[in-house]
């Protein structure tokens, strides 16, 4: 699955827990109200002593990010691996250039 593509499931996703989140309250029938915009009469889960809170959201939000595809990490992963060695190999030539300047020209 491709990143469009999961971006517009999340995205459908998100439509839906806005949709689930106003037929719930009766306060926000009237109102429009954003799905980002946070109500103050949003309950959350406490959590428990072998979940704590804050463990809840690091997955809840784990949960809404868009990962990438085997393909497209494998692609990336092999630019970053291209870039370093050309870089490495640009950085040696340098030093071994600098170097001979140094031996021929204030070392002799």
């Amino acid at each position: 699955m491709g990143g469009r593509s999961a971006r517009r499931q999340q995205q459908r996703a998100e439509r839906r827990a806005a949709r689930k989140q106003g037929s719930q309250s009766p306060s926000a029938r009237g109102r429009s109200i954003s799905p980002s915009a946070p109500t103050v009469t949003d309950a959350r889960p406490r959590g428990s002593f072998f979940k704590p809170r804050w463990a809840m959201d690091i997955i809840s939000e784990l949960h809404k990010v868009t990962w990438p595809s085997r393909h497209e990490t494998a692609h990336l992963t092999m630019v970053v691996v291209l870039v370093s060695v050309l870089i490495g190999a640009l950085l040696g030539a340098a030093d071994i250039g600098f170097s001979w300047f140094v031996e021929r020209t204030i070392l002799p």
